[in-house]
């Protein structure tokens, strides 16, 4: 306890441990199942035989687009989160490496998928 100067009055301030980010943790299992259903975009894409395999790598490719894409907006959101500067008794965040990541991962399901639409559609034009 503190004392408030010039008063019979004492301040506590309340200690509120940090809390990782929601945002974080979303951002990096989005990012997972991105990079997941990418690679099932090219295995069906390479694999699926003529323009049926391109209608279903391109479903895939939305599925995996949308989850990147979710990622990599989640992701900068928590590390925004995270970065904001907060007075004692307010929630402080953490999790920075965990937004990175999963906006890392965000990315790299998403050109994935945009790759493996590309090798299903040139496979078929072969």
């Amino acid at each position: 306890m503190e004392p408030v100067p010039g008063t019979p009055f004492a301040m506590v301030h309340l200690d509120v441990p940090p809390v990782t980010s929601g945002l974080a943790v979303g951002s990096l299992v989005a990012g997972v199942i991105s990079i997941l259903v990418s690679f099932l975009v090219i295995c069906v894409g390479s694999v699926g035989g003529g323009l049926n395999g391109v209608w279903a790598a391109g479903s895939f490719a939305t599925l995996g687009g949308l989850t990147g894409a979710g990622a990599l907006v989640a992701g900068l959101l928590g590390v925004r989160q995270i970065r904001r500067p907060a007075p004692a008794p307010a929630v402080r965040f953490t999790g920075r490496g965990l937004a990175i990541a999963g906006i890392s991962c965000g990315g790299v399901g998403l050109l994935l998928s945009l790759l493996g639409v590309g090798l299903a559609l040139l496979l078929t034009l072969a």
